[in-house]
């Protein structure tokens, strides 16, 4: 068992994935952006809604949980932050593995840290689909900030489409794309009958 002060510092550290706005909301100008914290626990909950025999769900939410924990020391690191994938990769690492010698080489521990190497790998069909979710979730978020914020968030929505694998996962995708065309369709529509009532 890790030392009970020991976890206590661990829970301070990663509070900060609770205060960390994600950098693409804030870049994009998002008046009230999402944490990092927001974003693994939505994909935490999208993870116990699909049940799909070939996965191992548990693994899944539990990934989803900590897919991102190491943020909480370097921060939210996007591809437009001028640092390479190496680096990036081995300062989340460094984090990751700070966790464990802080709390110790307990199962639990080497279990998040684990979960944290297999996302990263993307080989496992696990680490697949929770890649799926971390991308998915994220233009669920674009969507509504694009409906909130009445911002166009074509960037995030072009960055991913016809990236998803897993067929559930996909048919969210299609879902949530004719949603968006039925909103910009209207908006469309409403614009048009501004101008025709108004340039009378």
């Amino acid at each position: 068992m890790s030392n009970p002060v020991n976890v206590i510092r661990f829970l301070h550290v990663i509070e900060n994935l609770k205060r960390t706005k994600r950098t693409g909301w804030l870049d994009n100008g998002i008046h009230q952006p999402e944490s990092i914290a927001d974003h693994m626990h939505r994909m935490g909950v999208m993870a116990m809604l699909v049940n799909d025999p070939t996965i191992n769900r548990d693994k899944c939410i539990k990934m989803a949980i900590v897919h991102d924990l190491a943020e909480a020391v370097v921060g939210d690191i996007t591809p437009h932050a001028g640092v390479s994938k190496e680096d990036k990769f081995n300062m989340e690492k460094e984090a990751m593995e700070g966790f464990k010698s802080s709390l110790g080489d307990t199962d639990t521990i080497t279990e998040i840290v684990d979960l944290w190497h297999e996302y990263e790998e993307a080989k496992t069909p696990e680490a697949l689909f929770v890649k799926d979710l971390d991308k998915f979730e994220m233009i669920v978020q674009a969507l509504e900030y694009e409906k909130s914020d009445k911002k166009k968030l074509q960037g995030f929505f072009d960055s991913t489409m016809g990236k998803f694998q897993h067929p559930i996962v996909k048919a969210w995708a299609e879902a949530l794309y004719k949603e968006r065309e039925d909103i910009l369709k209207k908006k469309k529509k409403d614009i048009f009958l501004y101008l025709y009532i108004f340039t009378k």
